[in-house]
């Protein structure tokens, strides 16, 4: 069997309720939040919270969990995961400097529903997140709609978003009841950075709201070019897609303010870095990516009073998209020096790790957080911290932007060798997924006879669609040769 494919198809079954319990049941460990740590990439680090389990622990545990279908095998995931071994000490540091800004790690609240009023953050600050870009503060009235949001689901589980819509806009506070939570959330809380998220539709407002900005004291400011949702024309990414109007606002909050200028990008945009430049040669001090992307989706549930309407996608599906615009801007080298926060689909540690290894100093999170809470900060940092100290490295910047020399143009990919797929027979099931995808949609190369596949060397070409749709990670990687 293959275990890890076990462990993490089990897993991803636990409904990761609130209170779980299966730990309630449990006498001497916490099997809610081992299962927990598996469903966010923690899986070496699960068995420190069960290994004090007996057996009866373990069965009252898997007795009390709570399903539409059958109870999630506590039992047989604890049999199969590894042993816990603790991080050697000291530990590896997630501190990290952020325009001039010091960071306790790279982990923030982005500038959205999670983070609307004083308890929200405080309480998210306690839970261990390092900064917050608080929802983004006007000066128009905002009136929202019902319903406001949407999702897809990811392979049909209900609950669980493989993409999520909102029609959300901005605070719908006062602006000045916001800058006082803000100003609180400094003063109780002088360690956490805490930036504000402004929005005005005149030179004059950006310049006010930056202002009140400064005076509640706040780290930063980032300016919203982004929202693709607003129900006036002028504002949100109607500003982002017009590089003049990026650079003419962005100036104006520079020269007005001593704190750090961040502009937010909006992918709604074919090139990101020509806004992304004006607001460089506008002197911004850093650069937040991506906002929401305008997207559909078709439910009638989602309707607002029998209409529809285009809003922001967000959640993992997003997340190589907005790799990509990162990747963009940070392989630009007009922009010198310039720093990135990293937003979209981020849930696991290892999306964050994506995000810093192109380039980001440190990364905003929404959706998971409405999906599954503040608490998965306990496996943000802890995961992050053991592949850092799995490769020796002691600093968290040692890691920004070192797969940067990695991307090249597609004329300068190999084009003169292939690496072939290699079934392991072991992990095969004989299922045929291979040979269906590879008959219909690839090069003919798989024969299926025995419920065997086998590749034929003489038509494959490397391109490894049987190895992406393989259900048990049967297939993997040969050495790479030249081509023939």
């Amino acid at each position: 069997m293959n275990h890890q494919f076990f462990i993490d198809e089990e897993a991803a079954r636990c409904l990761l309720c609130a209170d779980g319990p299966c730990s309630q049941a449990c006498k001497h460990g916490d099997p809610a939040r081992a299962m927990r740590a598996v469903r966010f990439g923690n899986a070496a680090l699960a068995k420190q919270w069960i290994a004090s389990c007996s057996t009866d622990d373990l069965e009252a545990a898997e007795q009390a969990c709570i399903h539409y279908d059958r109870p999630v095998r506590i039992r047989d995931i604890a049999a199969q995961l590894p042993d816990f071994e603790p991080l050697e000490q000291p530990e590896p540091s997630l501190e990290i400097d952020f325009c001039g800004l010091h960071c306790e790690n790279p982990f923030f609240l982005a500038s959205s529903s999670v983070c609307t009023n004083y308890e929200m953050v405080a309480r998210a600050f306690d839970a261990g997140w390092a900064g917050v870009y608080y929802k983004t503060i006007c000066l128009d009235d905002i009136q929202e709609v019902s319903p406001r949001f949407d999702s897809v689901p990811r392979e049909g589980n209900h609950g669980d978003f493989g993409s999520f819509r909102n029609m959300e806009q901005l605070s719908e506070n006062p602006a000045e009841v916001d800058f006082d939570i803000l100003r609180r959330l400094k003063r109780n809380y002088p360690s956490k950075i805490v930036v504000a998220s402004i929005m005005g539709n005149t030179e004059e407002q950006w310049i006010e709201l930056a202002k009140m900005a400064e005076q509640a004291g706040v780290d930063a400011v980032e300016l919203n070019f982004s929202c693709p949702q607003m129900r006036l024309a002028g504002l949100g990414s109607d500003v982002g897609q017009d590089s003049e109007l990026v650079l003419f606002y962005t100036a104006h909050v520079k020269r007005s303010v001593a704190i750090p200028v961040i502009p937010k990008m909006t992918p709604n945009i074919t090139h990101i870095n020509q806004p992304a430049m004006a607001s460089y040669f506008a002197g911004a001090d850093a650069i937040s990516a991506i906002n929401t992307i305008k997207s559909v989706t078709m439910s009638d549930s989602a309707m607002v009073n029998g209409k529809k309407t285009v809003s922001g996608l967000s959640g993992r599906a997003v997340k190589p998209i907005a790799l990509r615009f990162i990747l963009e801007m940070a392989k630009n080298t007009v922009m010198k020096n310039i720093q990135f926060s990293g937003i979209g689909g981020i849930e696991t540690w290892r999306d964050a790790l994506e995000f810093i290894q192109v380039g980001c100093r440190n990364v905003q999170v929404c959706t998971a957080i409405m999906q599954y809470g503040y608490r998965i900060i306990d496996d943000l940092i802890a995961g992050l911290k053991h592949y850092m100290a799995s490769r020796g490295i002691n600093h968290l910047s040692e890691l920004v932007g070192e797969q940067l020399p990695l991307f090249v143009r597609p004329s300068h990919l190999d084009r003169e060798t292939m690496v072939f797929p290699v079934i392991d027979r072991e992990k095969c099931i004989g299922c045929g997924r291979c040979y269906t995808s590879c008959s219909d949609a690839g090069h003919q190369a798989i024969t299926f006879d025995d419920r065997k596949p086998q590749i034929v060397g003489k038509k494959c070409v490397g391109c490894h669609l049987c190895r992406l749709v393989c259900p048990t990670a049967a297939i993997g990687l040969a050495k790479r040769i030249p081509k023939k």
